[in-house]
């Protein structure tokens, strides 16, 4: 063999071919013509860029140019060939230099064209398809000479970071300053073999801050590099602040209506309770303004009485009217949210005139009403601007207003100071439960006989949403006026927070929270039981009260559901929830401890004779609850709250 480097050439498998400085074909051999489908007279004199697709030429007349300059390097672009045939062959193109003579240029390049497999075709056809869309760029690092670029080419997020840019440097020079440090700590790292992780800021081509998270993996070698990913997190990043922004305007709204809804439950004054629903309330619902009508001897009176454009737009008699929507409100106390002007005048035309005198776009028309559902006012909230009240808005405003007619319902009671004691004391004792019709339910209360003394024992029952009925019973720690006031607190946020909390725990978290927010040295032990009709389920959350007695006419048993401490003493604290069945035909009894405990009788001793007792007249609620009253096996030194409940 005269020539065996030249019949090597010639008998490579791998298509090749060698190109003068300008890029013409000198030689190629048999692979490259058979891949083509030309013979090499056809070839020869070409500049071999033109082999490819003209799409590809730039790419091709690139990686000529970098070869005669002696900056070659991977990864190496995949060009597309056209055969004879008019077929497309991928191909992964690769051009060195041919060694020069000292002092002189190159003599020209020899070019390798390796055919993908299946198999690597596809995968780059799918990995091109997904960059095309995605707010990610594949990128090689040289270690060597800190040339970057792009395994496939110009992605839009590279163009959109990097532009022209090939250095590190000049992409780290847009790299936030708070950053650059750490970027380049972690990259020394790199030059030890190690991969590559970060998190950094980066200004993009116009000037906006991206935040980016890079992997890579270090390939050694000759010439080793960093082989990875970039993923733009921008959107990510301020979704999460976004997120963590509303959360905490949200804890601050949680804060404020905590701090307001005690002040509603505290309040003393008519005055006090209008004032945080027309004033401090706004702030929450982003409203411009708001007044409450009240009933006085049946008729209207407005808060506060200054009230000019939100509150006077209606003559003071036509409030009343049920062709308005404060009447109608009055009339079927049910809330009434109207976003515009339009849509407020296509329910009640007879507004016409009145809205001309008002700059208000949005209202909100709520109920206020006591315990027994009788309508004592309506509370008005306008928006200047047209206002979608959400569906947490309006649950809100309907709690608010309910602790507000609760607020002036004691406020009411609370006229004269010679009639103190008489209001605590219907204050402790609220009205009868209302009759359900799945459930018969009897109370009783029994002040002690030791002396007068005003007490906190209270009870209640509450209709929930589907056939569920809330059963509450509790004790406020103490006597005195004191503890009958902490009493209706804890009795009226039970009210609001069942209203709105199918969990019995976290009605009883939520109490107990209110509870320390107010900053009043007062707890109380308190029992809260719902029962499912339909599923014959009893579920209670306990915080310290007496156990739960089920009896029928064969006997009785004692449930002690799981207990937390009493609410009022931490605020952290949490109530865990118990469950179990309601066996059929069951009494049951909840109770304050003056029933069944006392210095003399122990309550185990006490829980049996109420249990005998209740066992005998199960079948009457009203009967049982008589004679339990009549027994009190633990004496009358304390007051006594008896609450008896039957599934009809």
């Amino acid at each position: 063999m005269d020539n065996p480097a030249g019949t090597a050439f010639h008998h490579a498998p791998t298509a090749m071919l060698v190109a003068d400085h300008a890029g013409s074909v000198l030689v190629a051999n048999q692979a490259l013509t058979a891949l083509l489908g030309h013979p090499s007279s056809e070839i020869t004199g070409r500049p071999w860029p033109e082999l490819f697709i003209p799409d590809d030429h730039g790419r091709a007349w690139e990686q000529h140019n970098r070869a005669l300059r002696g900056t070659v390097s991977g990864p190496w672009p995949d060009l597309t060939l056209r055969t004879a045939q008019g077929r497309s062959q991928r191909t992964v193109v690769q051009a060195h230099p041919l060694p020069a003579a000292p002092g002189e240029d190159g003599p020209g390049v020899v070019v390798q064209m390796s055919v993908a497999s299946r198999d690597e075709e596809t995968l780059r056809i799918v990995t091109e398809l997904r960059l095309r869309e995605a707010d990610t760029a594949l990128w090689s690092l040289d270690l060597t000479t800190g040339e970057l670029s792009e395994l496939f080419g110009p992605s839009p997020l590279g163009r959109m970071l990097a532009g022209e840019s090939c250095t590190l440097e000049d992409c780290l020079a847009r790299v936030h300053r708070d950053d650059v440090a750490r970027l380049r700590d972690a990259l020394e790292t790199s030059y030890q073999g190690r991969d590559y992780e970060q998190r950094f800021r980066m200004f993009d081509q116009v000037g906006d801050e991206r935040w980016l998270y890079a992997r890579a993996t270090h390939v050694g070698g000759e010439r080793p590099r960093l082989v990875g990913v970039v993923d733009d997190m921008t959107e990510h990043v301020q979704l999460v602040r976004r997120l963590a922004d509303r959360r905490r305007i949200e804890a601050a709204q949680g804060r404020q209506v905590n701090e307001l809804a005690a002040k509603l439950v505290s309040a003393t004054t008519v005055q006090e309770v209008t004032d945080l629903l027309s004033k401090e309330f706004m702030p929450i619902f982003g409203g411009d303004g708001g007044h409450v009508l009240l009933l006085d001897q049946d008729e209207l009176q407005i808060y506060p009485a200054d009230t000019r454009d939100a509150g006077r737009w209606l003559h003071p008699g036509e409030h009343r009217d049920v062709s308005h929507p404060t009447g109608a409100v009055l009339q079927d106390r049910q809330l009434r949210f109207f976003e515009s002007r339009s849509e407020l005048l296509e329910r009640f035309p007879a507004v016409e005139g009145a809205l001309r005198r008002i700059g208000s776009h949005s209202w909100a028309f709520v109920p206020v009403f006591g315990d027994a559902k009788v309508a004592l006012g309506v509370w008005v909230v306008a928006w200047t601007q047209p206002h979608h009240a959400t569906p947490d808005e309006r649950a809100l405003m309907l709690t608010l207003a309910g602790l507000a007619g609760q607020a002036l319902q004691r406020v009411n009671r609370q006229r004269a100071e010679l009639e103190l004691a008489d209001a605590v004391q219907r204050r402790m004792l609220p009205p009868q439960p209302p009759d359900f019709s799945e459930l018969d339910v009897a109370v009783r209360y029994l002040p002690a006989r030791a002396g007068w003394r005003v007490c906190g024992d209270f009870y209640d029952a509450i209709r929930l949403p589907g056939r569920r009925i809330g059963l509450v019973v509790g004790d406020v720690q103490g006597h005195g006026v004191e503890a009958a006031a902490a009493m209706g607190q804890i009795r009226m946020a039970f009210r609001a927070y069942a209203s709105n909390q199918s969990d019995p725990g976290t009605v009883l978290t939520e109490t107990n929270r209110l509870l320390t927010e107010t900053g009043e040295i007062v707890f109380a032990t308190c029992g809260y039981l719902v029962i499912d009709v339909d599923l014959g389920q009893l579920q209670a959350a306990w915080a310290g009260q007496p156990p739960v007695v089920l009896a029928t006419t064969s006997g009785f048993e004692v449930w002690e559901p799981e207990t937390g401490p009493p609410v009022g003493v931490d605020a952290e604290a949490k109530y865990p929830v118990s469950s179990r069945s309601l066996p059929s035909g069951s009494t049951l009894l909840m109770c304050s401890d003056g029933l069944v405990e006392s210095a003399e009788v122990n309550m185990d001793d006490g829980l049996a004779a109420v249990g005998n007792e209740l066992s005998a007249k199960a079948a009457d609620v009203h009967s049982a609850a008589t004679a339990l009253a009549d027994l009190a096996p633990a004496g009358r030194g304390d007051d006594i709250a008896i609450l008896v409940a039957r599934v009809r």
